[in-house]
């Protein structure tokens, strides 16, 4: 079971930019599909992580979270300050689809549910989608 504490141990990995510590938490090869990414080895996710905050900095934190033998849920508040330019161009051509342009400066914060697909403790598949917005 991925329990808060390991989730917590991941998102520190994750926050301080530790990419192998990361995929450490995955197993071999690791299945991840978000916003038109897919990434099915380990070398995919270092090196989509270390591009994606080589253009801005991701920080997570949660929100609401459950856990059992083989699943985890996140409810989650994903913050992205920009250090560079990300243009719509840009993310299509990384297969980044379902992201958004950012401009040098501004942040976005965007809550997202991220559902982890879990065995004997490690993570197996990673999905995730974002709410629908709330009526003005």
């Amino acid at each position: 079971m991925l329990d808060r504490a390991g989730y917590e141990r991941y998102l520190a990995a994750f926050n301080a930019r530790d990419y192998d510590g990361v995929a450490d938490f995955y197993v071999d090869p690791p299945r991840m599909e978000f916003f038109g990414i897919v990434i099915t080895t380990r070398e995919e996710l270092k090196a989509f992580y270390a591009w994606l905050h080589s253009c801005v900095k991701e920080t997570v934190s949660i929100h609401n979270f459950a856990a059992s033998d083989t699943a985890t849920a996140v409810d989650a508040i994903v913050r992205i300050e920009a250090l560079r330019d990300l243009t719509r161009d840009e993310l299509d051509a990384k297969g980044a689809t379902g992201f958004f342009p950012i401009r040098a400066g501004e942040v976005q914060e965007i809550r997202q549910f991220i559902f982890y697909t879990t065995r004997a403790g490690q993570i197996e598949k990673v999905e995730c989608a974002l709410p629908p917005p709330l009526a003005a």
